[in-house]
């Protein structure tokens, strides 16, 4: 993984010291909080519900021991003994004192972390596939290149005030475990003539106005990305839209000028920009590459493990559902569950956090990774270890079986906490959870993701769910609407609206009436609902949904 230079230390010192003394001058008054907005904004604090939140930068989802063990002392020391992992493979410290900000920033930056661009009309933080570099189906590790999209777009001069916030995501495989399709700019690695290159889509977005990306480019070579990505975000920074918020992002930039002058425009401003870079982005990507080579693998035999998972069945299902084929012969990848049934999605304790850290460190070559989805991936774990992994998560709660299943559930903060949420996220997903644990479903319905938001903007990405679901306020009133048959992968599909809304009582019973009627309606168990969804079409799982107006449609 990519390691801070004396560069990035004394650029992360000189914004810090900077932060503080801005700090300062809220808390005594020089600046109002309307004059400090835009600044702590620059440096991921939010100003949540009840108290401020940090929200801190994962670039790619990817961290050591020594980062999560420091995520970890900070939730104890300055936050309430927990961190929240977030759609953006972020981690948010809820319960921050804005005087205790400064002093967690430093902390940060001593293990090479920051909250830079968290927040802001500028580029996020970059998100990849959270298997990269383990990924069996992989073409090439998308993290150098994510890596070098970072400091490009680190206090950019140019793209630090753009119409709205703009999000970039890198795939290296040909299964999109990065919903490319739902940012701002989707790269997928492609190989043509044996040269790797990048498709690159545009205009990706969900929020009240959800979009799939759409192709800008088929095949940009890689020596041609970093201008050919500056060109893009400088035709948006261009045509955004600044008069209306609702507007402003590209998806609708490319929406109301068009795919083909999009294109056009691009190419004429790459065709100035190519030049300027001069091979300096290849040669700080050569640089960057000699980061992110491969562990030194280790052989030996996998006894052990085969012989826990013939005679243990708790560890057998474990292994089943939240372990992955890995590049490596005798390797695998373990995906954590931070859904234990009934827990707050997402939420990760101190000590769990350093359980974590210590299974890195011990078993799975010092690394860690983020995913979108919410969970903790070791992505280069020996087979032979599986067995001890296993116990240690057991003993701190993190064993769930439960990943890519019906409990496994994306959900925002919703309005325990988001300021601008409009209905409850989290009791949600664990009265899901919970109700379906104890019906001993999850297994039979097998692969099924469920997303969950809080309010139209749709930080839960509730659109790309097989089972979507969106919280709004009607009237005062907590109601939920369900959308059917959406995919974040690389066939990515945008979920139909179902129809009317579910009262907070009403949500969990109408979800477990979909859910039957999908058992019901699969031609054996190996069709997964998204497939039955295809085959079939929305009207029988609206029938189960309302089945009053079924039964009067059929009167």
């Amino acid at each position: 993984m990519y390691r801070y230079t004396d560069f990035d230390a004394a650029f992360l010192a000189e914004r810090n010291a900077q932060f503080r003394a801005q700090v300062a001058r809220r808390i005594d008054g020089s600046l109002t909080e309307e004059e400090f907005k835009p600044l702590r904004l620059m440096n991921g604090l939010y100003l949540q519900l009840h108290a401020y939140m940090l929200r801190v930068a994962i670039p790619y989802g990817t961290l050591n021991s020594a980062q999560m063990r420091q995520l970890a002392m900070i939730a104890e020391r300055w936050d309430k003994g927990y961190g929240h992992f977030t759609t953006r493979q972020n981690i948010q410290f809820n319960w921050p004192k804005l005087a205790d900000v400064p002093d967690m920033l430093d902390a940060l930056a001593e293990v090479g972390m920051h909250a830079i661009q968290t927040s802001g009309n500028t580029i996020r933080n970059v998100t990849a596939d959270h298997f990269a570099g383990a990924a069996a189906d992989e073409i090439a590790d998308p993290r150098p290149v994510a890596e070098l999209i970072r400091q490009w777009s680190t206090d950019h001069p140019e793209f630090q005030f753009l119409p709205r916030k703009f999000k970039v995501a890198v795939t290296g495989a040909p299964n999109d475990r990065a919903v490319t399709a739902a940012h701002d700019i989707g790269l997928r690695i492609v190989a043509r003539d044996g040269q790797i290159g990048y498709r690159v889509l545009v205009g990706g977005g969900l929020g009240r106005t959800p979009m799939i990306g759409k192709v800008l480019a088929d095949f940009v070579p890689g020596e041609d990305l970093l201008p050919y990505l500056e060109s893009v975000v400088a035709v948006y920074n261009l045509l955004g839209r600044r008069d209306n918020k609702y507007k402003a992002r590209i998806k609708i930039t490319v929406h109301e000028t068009g795919i083909d002058e999009i294109r056009n425009m691009v190419g004429d401003e790459f065709a100035m920009r190519k030049a300027a870079f001069a091979g300096i982005d290849q040669r700080m990507l050569s640089e960057i590459e000699s980061h992110f080579a491969p562990p030194a693998y280790e052989t030996g035999g996998t006894e052990s493990f085969d012989i826990t998972y013939a005679i243990n069945p708790a560890f057998r299902a474990f292994v089943d559902t939240n372990v992955d084929k890995h590049r490596q012969e005798g390797y695998a990848i373990v995906s954590v569950s931070l859904k234990a049934h009934g827990a707050t999605p997402g939420d990760a304790t101190a000590e769990q956090m350093r359980v974590m850290a210590d299974l890195a460190e011990t078993y799975a070559h010092d690394e860690l990774r983020i995913s979108h989805e919410q969970n903790v991936i070791l992505p280069h774990v020996p087979r032979r270890h599986l067995p001890r992994i296993y116990a240690a998560l057991r003993r701190a709660g993190l064993a769930t079986a439960n990943i890519g299943l019906i409990s496994d559930i994306i959900a925002c903060p919703g309005m325990d906490y988001c300021a601008l949420a409009t209905a409850r996220s989290i009791p949600i997903a664990q009265e899901i959870a919970t109700r379906f644990e104890a019906l001993k479903l999850e297994q039979d319905i097998g692969p099924l993701k469920i997303k969950i938001s809080g309010c139209i903007n749709a930080c839960g990405h509730h659109h790309v769910g097989h089972i979507g679901i969106l919280g709004l306020d009607r009237a005062g009133v907590e109601n939920y609407q369900i959308t059917l048959g959406g995919d974040g992968t690389e066939e990515a599909t945008i979920g139909e609206r179902a129809g009317p809304g579910f009262g907070a009582e009403d949500i969990v019973p109408a979800i477990e009436r979909l859910v039957h009627a999908y058992l019901d309606l699969r031609d054996d168990p190996e069709e997964t609902f998204l497939q039955t969804y295809r085959r079939l079409g929305i009207a029988p799982f609206k029938a189960a949904l309302y089945p009053a107006e079924a039964k009067a449609d059929a009167a």
